[in-house]
C-alpha cells in the first residue's frame, strides 16, 4: 500500500553539505510505492542553501523547508547545561522533541541527524510497529566501550547503559508523543530544573521515553567505532551515523566513511566537502581529541551534581512518561 513518509532534518546552513549528502545518499534506495517527503527544520536557510537542496528532488521525493518559531524555542537558552557534547551551543539539537507538536498532520514519522547517509529505503524503517511505544531508536554503541560515559549513563541520566539510545535516528510516534504531552513535559523539566547533560536532547528522550522504546537493529544507526573494534563493524548497514568528534570530511579512514564520499561527490557541495576535508589540519583533529577528552571529564564529574535525573527520580519526581 503507497504511503507518504515523512523524514525530518534539523539543520543550519552550516550543516547544509551534510544534510545533502544525507538526501542524495538516500535517492537511489526509494519506492516508486511510495511518497518521501524530506522537511528541513531549520530558523532562517539562505536562499542559495535552499536551491541547493531542493535540486535533489525527485518525482517522489519532494523537499520541504519549515522555519520554525522562535517563541517556540524561547525556553532553550544558551547555558552551559545545553551545551552539546559539554562543547557548544546549538538550539537545533532540541528541535526533534518539538516535531509532533508542530506537525499534526503526521501520527508517525524519521527523525535523522544531518551526519548520516542511507545505504537502504526508509519505508523499510518507517514499516516497523511502535504500538504505544514513543519512539524507535537504536542502543548507542559509540559508547558502549567508554567507562566515563557508562558510569554517566548509570549514575547521572539513570537509565541501564544498555538500554541508552542515540537520538541521532528516531522512529517517532507523533501522534502517541501529543497525547501524552511529551513536548510540555519536557518544557516542565527544562525550566524547572535545568540539569547538566553531555547530549541534552538525548538524555531528555533516554529518560523522559524509558520503558516505552522500541529498540532498532543497530544496522538503522551503525556508527563508526575505533580500530581496535573493527570486529563490530556493521556488515550490512541500512542507515550510517557518522556521530561524535570523527567525521569523514574531518579524518581519514573512519569507519563506514566510503558511503559518505559514494554519496557526496553527486551533491552540489562535492569540491567544497572535498576542500573541507583538504584543510582540516592536524591541529584542528588533534582540538576535536581534546574536545573528546574534556566531553569525558565532565561525564565523570555530572554525577556528583546536586540535581541529575536520576537524583530527581530517586526523590519523586516524574520525569519518565508513564
Amino acid at each position: 500500500m503507497s504511503q507518504t513518509i515523512p523524514i525530518f532534518y534539523t539543520i543550519s546552513d552550516d550543516f547544509a553539505p551534510y544534510a545533502a549528502v544525507a538526501i542524495e545518499s538516500l535517492l537511489p534506495y526509494v519506492s516508486s510505492d511510495h511518497q518521501y517527503q524530506i522537511i528541513i527544520v531549520h530558523q532562517g536557510l539562505r536562499q542559495a542553501t535552499r536551491q541547493n537542496l531542493k535540486s535533489l528532488t525527485r518525482d517522489n521525493v519532494e523537499i520541504i523547508f519549515y522555519e520554525i518559531n522562535d517563541a517556540k524555542l524561547g525556553a532553550i537558552q544558551n547555558r552551559k547545561e545545553n551545551f552539546l557534547r559539554a562543547d557548544f551551543f546549538t538550539p537545533s539539537i532540541f528541535y526533534r522533541l518539538f516535531l509532533a507538536d508542530l506537525f499534526p498532520q503526521y501520527d508517525k514519522a524519521i527523525y535523522v541527524d544531518s551526519d548520516t547517509v542511507w545505504n537502504g529505503d526508509p519505508a523499510e524503517m518507517f514499516a516497523i510497529a511502535l504500538n504505544d511505544d514513543l519512539i524507535g531508536a537504536a542502543p548507542d554503541h559509540s559508547v558502549e566501550h567508554v567507562a566515563p560515559m557508562q558510569t554517566y549513563i548509570k549514575n547521572a541520566v539513570g537509565v541501564p547503559a544498555a538500554e541508552y539510545i542515540n537520538s541521532g535516528v528516531l522512529l517517532m510516534n507523533f501522534k502517541q508523543l501529543r497525547q501524552d504531552d511529551f513536548t510540555q513535559h519536557f518544557l516542565y523539566l527544562l525550566q524547572k530544573y535545568h540539569v547538566d547533560c553531555i547530549a541534552p536532547d538525548q538524555d531528555y528522550l533516554n529518560v523522559m521515553c524509558s520503558g516505552r522504546i522500541t529498540y532498532l537493529n543497530e544496522k538503522w544507526n551503525a556508527m563508526p567505532k575505533d580500530d581496535e573494534f573493527a570486529a563490530e563493524r556493521v556488515a550490512d548497514p541500512k542507515l550510517i551515523h557518522y556521530n561524535l568528534f570523527f567525521k569523514p570530511w574531518h579524518f581519514d579512514q573512519v569507519m563506514y566513511d566510503q558511503y559518505f564520499w559514494q554519496a557526496a561527490q553527486k551533491t552540489p557541495y562535492a569540491q567544497q566537502l572535498k576542500t573541507v576535508r583538504a584543510n582540516y589540519t592536524q591541529a584542528m583533529q588533534q582540538l576535536d581529541r581534546e574536545k573528546l577528552m574534556s566531553m569525558l571529564n565532565h561525564a565523570d564529574e555530572l554525577p556528583e551534581n546536586p540535581v541529575t535525573f536520576k537524583k530527581l527520580q530517586d526523590q519523586g519526581e516524574q520525569v519518565r512518561l508513564s
